[in-house]
């Protein structure tokens, strides 16, 4: 068993190497993949207290390097898609058909990816990470992120070495410094704690190599044609949100045809857990009426 009371998942990925995984709610509820955000392995899920009345089965992964999941020294934002279809697969079978995906903070790239591989059936975005090199992106960003991202486009090594020196232990006090009264009261709470520490101790395994890999992904130019996206997109934001997106996701959202924008008043960034209700009636939706 995984935090939260989910059951272990351990599959091959196509080249062999091990990927796991967690699955939480009803094993014979509707499978919903969740892509997590930076620095969380297969522990950090969401709206466990629904996934009974709501018959989701609730599918994560450790990204490769996280957790228990082998480390890939070549991987990419494609290939990160491609694994998690592996996981997919592995635990629907190899017919599974197309499943909804929600992807939060700085797994919105994956997510994004994998749309476009062909095998998701819709796509919800919480509080999604912007792609910060998108001209119509960089200008918006505060000084320190904008450093940060032009440090991860023209001097890598140099990036590679300041996010290399976080630990699981200075992300949560980051995240906890720039949240607002609503997500610090949440992130402060003991069972959610409890979670998000047991997945940044996944998240951070093999010395933080992933979560490098991860945010250099994320903060380098995403190369993804958005314009293909032929999936459903719903994009989701807290009005309070001040810091996945300097426009709440307009532009992003306007780069996928047909998307869906939300801005939910008297929510902050932690809008996936204090909204997961509405998150996931969002996800049926879409899954009934694409």
């Amino acid at each position: 068993m995984v935090a939260g009371g989910g059951q272990e998942l351990r599959v091959r990925s196509r080249t062999g190497r091990v990927l796991t995984g967690a699955s939480f709610g009803p094993v014979d509820g509707t499978p919903v993949l969740f892509v997590a955000g930076a620095a969380t392995g297969r522990s950090m899920s969401f709206g466990r207290e629904h996934l009974a009345a709501t018959g989701v089965r609730l599918l994560t992964m450790d990204r490769p390097g996280m957790g228990g999941s082998s480390f890939d020294p070549e991987r990419t934002v494609g290939s990160t898609a491609a694994d998690y279809r592996d996981v997919v697969c592995g635990v629907l079978g190899a017919g599974m058909d197309a499943v909804p995906v929600v992807a939060n903070s700085q797994g919105a790239v994956f997510g994004l990816a994998a749309a476009l591989d062909g095998w998701v059936s819709s796509l919800t975005l919480v509080s999604p990470a912007d792609e910060v090199a998108h001209p119509g992106i960089r200008p918006l960003l505060p000084r320190e992120a904008g450093a940060l991202a032009d440090l991860a486009l023209h001097a890598p090594e140099q990036a590679r070495a300041v996010l290399g020196s976080f630990t699981p232990e200075a992300m949560e006090q980051m995240v906890l410094a720039g949240a607002g009264e609503r997500d610090r009261d949440l992130y402060t709470s003991a069972e959610f704690l409890a979670t998000y520490r047991d997945a940044l101790r996944e998240g951070f395994a093999n010395n933080g190599a992933a979560y490098v890999q991860d945010t250099l992904l994320a903060m380098r130019p995403w190369g993804l044609d958005l314009s293909a996206v032929r999936c459903g997109v719903t994009v989701l934001f807290g009005a309070e949100d001040a810091g996945h997106s300097p426009d709440h996701g307009a532009i992003l959202a306007a780069r996928i045809p047909g998307a869906r924008r939300e801005v939910i008043a008297e929510a902050g960034g932690g809008l996936l857990w204090t909204h997961a209700g509405l998150v996931l009636d969002r996800v049926l939706e879409r899954r009934l009426a694409p």
